[in-house]
């Protein structure tokens, strides 16, 4: 993939089949320690322990639409040719973690990507579902933080109103491009 926001998009799609009605989204870049760590959490059905020993072989999957299971292998590809990994941590009926890290200066790092769109994107999807799936995309650059929560939207809007609303995604896709402006310094 040509940017981490579409692994990002990609697994945390895994959340939404999985049942999550939280998915939690971190990014943190340590610039001063060279590090990027991805975390990926949610409170789905989680993984079966046979199932998550061979997790990372990309013949492993529980679709049943195609016999393959690329997300994950090829985030831990990503990881390891920057000098990180992928670790995984699930527990039935509980959730799943996982944790991508990478060394964020490394020439072989993709670009974060517009995650403004992935976000979107997750949102119409839990939007869509038969359940609401809610989103917390935190955003950590150094010591300073970003933050959207749509449990906080959706009080703020009411519960009649439905987060895959054009005009309300063009709000969220606006708030987070100008909260991550404002995590750079403005540029």
């Amino acid at each position: 993939m040509k940017d981490l926001s579409l692994h990002i998009l990609d697994l945390s799609q895994n959340s939404i089949s999985a049942g999550a009605g939280l998915v939690k989204i971190t990014v943190n870049e340590d610039i001063k320690k060279d590090t990027l760590t991805i975390s990926i959490e949610d409170d789905g059905k989680g993984i079966q322990k046979d199932l998550l020993k061979n997790i990372m072989d990309p013949f492993v999957t529980t679709r049943t639409s195609r016999k393959v299971g690329l997300g994950i292998p090829l985030m831990q590809a990503a990881c390891r040719r920057c000098e990180g990994d992928l670790a995984i941590e699930s527990e039935e009926n509980v959730g799943t973690k996982l944790t991508a890290t990478f060394r964020h200066g490394h020439i072989d790092r993709a670009p974060m990507g517009d995650m403004a769109e992935t976000m979107l994107t997750l949102i119409l999807a839990g939007s869509d579902s038969d359940r609401s799936v809610d989103f917390v995309y935190k955003h950590i650059l150094n010591s300073e933080e970003f933050c959207l929560d749509t449990r906080e939207i959706r009080t703020a809007l009411g519960s009649e109103i439905n987060l895959g609303r054009p005009d309300v995604l063009m709000w969220i896709k606006g708030y987070i491009n100008e909260g991550l402006k404002n995590l750079r310094g403005g540029m």
